[in-house]
């Protein structure tokens, strides 16, 4: 490789405006992919459901089924706890007995059952509390599809062990299990059944959350909140008071979707495909971003990571468009969707169901997503995939094609010669489906132009920065250039790029 793709320079080339076909990926200009070297990034680990934190250079990954892992370089992970076991070293007093962890959810004895006869421990995420001095995980016990219980529990290390403190909140209770909830602690019993429950007394799910995958962060007022919520009634928040670790449950506001005992409605409902919600604050930005995930848990079920914004942590949040789905109508459309499923240069199998998402800015100010990835090749099998993220110019984020491996973007710009020449790329599109984002052929010309099999249209770059715009017909992607390493790695240049809420990578080779 040239030493052209690990420089930096203030070159830039204009702005140009044009017409032109929408890039497709037509067998007539899909990529030959056989000749590249092959890499993959081995993590060593299953962590489903990862949610990153970190703590003195080490990175800590914490998912379901009690499984936990760290690394020094966002690649390559070792297990640190996994199991349903009295001796996992993580979870702590879970399986004593009397500790009442699975009264309500998530075992063959609580009050409603496991369909397996087994535990289910699902979807924690650890923060650093301040005002406690502990780290505090959040996570959820499941019976059922929509039958689950929010817990807390609390460590003085963020390896744990973590001890429960208890329930937060239930959800998928009926008529006849409902007494065995907080519910009617919270709220007037009356409220709770005529409000929650059908009137054949069983959960208005289509309505209400599934009580599932919290996450828990801070704001700029360091005020502590709790988003968590999948399919049914879609995402809900709820503030957390700091100095007790418990949720406040709010006055009633009708009118702006707050319930007194699940919190505010920020979006989704009528069991459509929304889950493994995540909001991070970005000070630099200005923004909260909420994560979701939609799709079906599976590798073919068209699993993907979407996300929106808002100025303040209790919404509301917006894709790229200004909207975001309120359970009616198809929810495709929502949310700038951030990976899905798709080939390119130097992967030894296609990457499927990338989701249920966490997000870090890391000590040098590095954005990170952490998810969970599947793959082409006939079986549910998943790893933890780390990649880097930029934000364009209107603060999108933008998320580089390949996992980490230690990327600096120059602040200064690349040169402009650095762009010109032959891309593969893909677009993720907006869709949910097995479909898979396959790479095709666009030339970057030195005059501005872009190129490919019936098309054309133009790029530029950002006078003195890494960022970048390309478009064709009447819409317009705006992104980034970075150099960095491809899986396999060989130094590579690469762009992401957004636009009405669809992604486009690219990657170029020295040729």
């Amino acid at each position: 490789m040239k030493k052209a793709f690990r420089t930096c320079a203030g070159l830039a080339l204009s702005a140009l405006i044009f017409g032109g076909a929408a890039f497709a990926g037509e067998a007539d200009y899909t990529a030959d992919l056989s000749a590249f070297q092959k890499g993959s990034v081995n993590a060593g680990v299953s962590v489903h459901d990862p949610s990153i934190v970190a703590e003195d250079g080490t990175y800590y990954i914490f998912g379901s089924h009690m499984a936990a892992a760290k690394s020094r370089d966002l690649r390559s992970w070792n297990l640190i706890a996994s199991g349903y076991l009295p001796s996992n070293p993580v979870w702590g007093n879970l399986f004593e007995e009397g500790s009442h962890v699975f009264d309500y959810a998530g075992s063959a004895d609580s009050l409603i059952p496991t369909d397996d006869r087994g535990y289910h421990v699902w979807a924690p995420d650890v923060i650093y509390n301040d005002v406690m001095g502990k780290y505090c995980m959040y996570y959820c016990t499941s019976s059922t599809w929509n039958a689950s219980n929010l817990c807390w529990a609390v460590s003085d290390r963020v390896t744990g062990p973590y001890v429960w403190q208890g329930p937060l909140i239930c959800s998928g209770f009926d008529k006849r299990t409902i007494e065995g909830t907080d519910v009617c602690d919270v709220v007037d019993a009356d409220y709770a059944r005529r409000t929650y429950l059908t009137v054949s007394g069983t959960y208005n799910y289509n309505k209400w959350p599934n009580a599932l995958d919290p996450a828990v962060f801070f704001d700029a007022e360091h005020r502590l909140w709790m988003v968590y919520g999948s399919w049914s009634g879609g995402i809900f928040l709820l503030e957390v008071d700091p100095a007790t670790g418990e949720v406040i449950h709010p006055e009633e506001d009708r009118e702006n979707g707050v319930d007194p005992y699940f919190g505010r409605h920020l979006m989704g409902g009528n069991h459509k495909s929304i889950e493994g919600p995540y909001i991070l604050y970005d000070a630099e930005a200005g923004y909260y971003y909420l994560f979701v995930s939609y799709g079906e848990l599976r590798a073919k079920g068209g699993y993907q990571i979407r996300v929106f914004r808002s100025r303040t942590p209790d919404g509301e949040y917006t894709d790229m468009l200004g909207a975001y789905p309120d359970g009616r109508g198809l929810h495709a459309p929502y949310g700038l969707k951030l990976s899905g499923n798709y080939d390119l240069p130097s992967l030894r199998i296609k990457h499927m169901a990338t989701g249920h998402n966490s997000a870090m800015i890391d000590a040098d100010g590095k954005r990170y997503i952490c998810c969970h990835t599947r793959f082409n090749n006939g079986t549910e099998n998943h790893q933890p995939m780390v990649k880097q993220y930029l934000l364009n110019a209107e603060g999108w984020p933008c998320v580089l094609p390949y996992a980490a491996w230690g990327e600096t973007v120059c602040e200064n710009g690349y040169g402009a010669e650095m762009a010109v020449g032959r891309w593969y790329v893909i677009n993720q599109g907006i869709d949910i489906s097995a479909r898979i984002a396959e790479p095709f052929i666009l030339y970057f010309r030195e005059d501005g132009t872009v190129d490919g099999d019936g098309i054309t249209g133009a790029w530029r770059s950002e006078e003195g920065g890494y960022r970048m715009t390309v478009s064709y017909g009447d819409r317009e992607f705006s992104g980034v250039f970075c150099a960095m390493k491809d899986n396999a790695g060989t130094d590579v240049f690469v762009f992401s790029a957004v636009g009405a809420n669809e992604s486009l990578w690219g990657v170029r080779y020295d040729e």
